[in-house]
């Protein structure tokens, strides 16, 4: 019987910096929640111990959010990405403080439909994954890929080069006691990273591994497209707090836009938009995209952009473009 619930929120992400410099991906906007948010609230039904797992760096981000769903936070102490244990190292620096028990560990980058309790319905005792059709070969060698015989894993591949199978795994683990207990085994000639490859050396020692497939969407937030994909899926109806709206200002749902922002001249905001706090936007056409706090847009088009609190862009045309904070970028007066 699974006894813990771990979330692994200890990365540093990368893939997104500059917008994950200073800000933790489990933590980033996507529609009114935050990625931690859709988790926890899985979570929260399930009745389990549950504690997040982070680094030192981001500790301070993640204290209020733990001390309001009131759980545990287990801290590495490192500070930079060159430091981190890696995903496995850091499952078993979480079990050494915790003990030795069944845990239910989830990606803290990870959006998904299924019900957790359902999931666990289907945990017998053997490592339990959860799996999902990408449909694409070339998407899937991304990620972990899953061979099937029924629900058992029979072949499970840690970005293969070739594959023709699609179905992946995503992030989600039921694993029992006897099998947390092989990491110290697993990590002697192991990557401490992926806990894919943790779970390619199971199945190669022909442990019973099962998985559990579930399908409407997934979403591993591990670039720009993917978090505003997630945005498209998850953003259903508007979200206005107390904000201003000008004559000649349009707002085009679904969109969130945070308090104290203003929006003005001839603007158009959405569909599909976050807007943070405090921001302006002005003479400006915004759609698809994520706009951290406190940024100003004037006379500007923004369309499939991700841009971090505190810019100042001005006339001018982003598409598909990554801005971190605090960026001034204008073209002409």
């Amino acid at each position: 019987m699974i006894v813990k619930v771990l979330i692994m929120a200890g990365g540093y992400a990368t893939r997104l910096w500059p917008v994950t410099k200073d800000h933790p991906k489990a933590l980033l906007p996507v529609g009114n929640r935050t990625i931690l948010d859709y988790i926890m609230e899985n979570v929260k039904g399930l009745g389990l111990e549950t504690h997040i797992s982070t680094n030192r760096f981001f500790e301070a981000h993640f204290r209020p959010y733990a001390d309001r769903y009131g759980v545990g936070l287990v801290v590495e102490d490192t500070l930079h990405e060159e430091e981190k244990l890696g995903t496995v190292g850091a499952l078993k620096r979480a079990v050494d403080e915790l003990g030795l028990d069944d845990y239910l560990v989830i990606a803290g980058d990870n959006i998904f439909s299924f019900d957790l309790q359902d999931f666990l319905k289907h945990y017998n005792g053997n490592p339990l994954i959860a799996v999902y059709d990408v449909g694409d070969p070339e998407l899937a060698r991304r990620y972990g890929v899953v061979v099937l015989d029924g629900d058992r894993v029979v072949e499970f591949q840690e970005k293969p080069l070739r594959t023709e199978s699609t179905l992946i795994s995503t992030g989600v683990y039921a694993l029992p006691a006897k099998t947390v207990e092989l990491i110290d085994d697993y990590l002697g000639d192991g990557n401490k990273d992926a806990p894919g490859y943790f779970l390619e050396w199971l199945v190669r020692g022909g442990a019973a591994v099962h998985a559990y497939r579930f399908d409407e969407y997934w979403y591993d937030i591990g670039s720009a497209d993917s978090y505003l994909e997630a945005l498209k899926t998850l953003l259903k109806e508007n979200h206005v707090e107390d904000i201003h709206i000008g004559s000649y200002a349009k707002v085009i749902p679904p969109v969130v836009i945070k308090q104290g922002s203003k929006i003005i001249g001839r603007s158009i905001i959405g569909p599909y938009a976050y807007i943070g706090e405090g921001c302006l936007i002005e003479n400006s056409d915004i759609s698809d995209s994520i706009i951290f706090g406190k940024t100003v847009i004037r006379n500007s088009t923004i369309w499939r952009s991700i841009i971090d609190e505190k810019c100042e862009i001005r006339n001018l045309e982003l598409k598909k473009s990554l801005v971190g904070g605090h960026a001034k970028i204008q073209r002409g007066d």
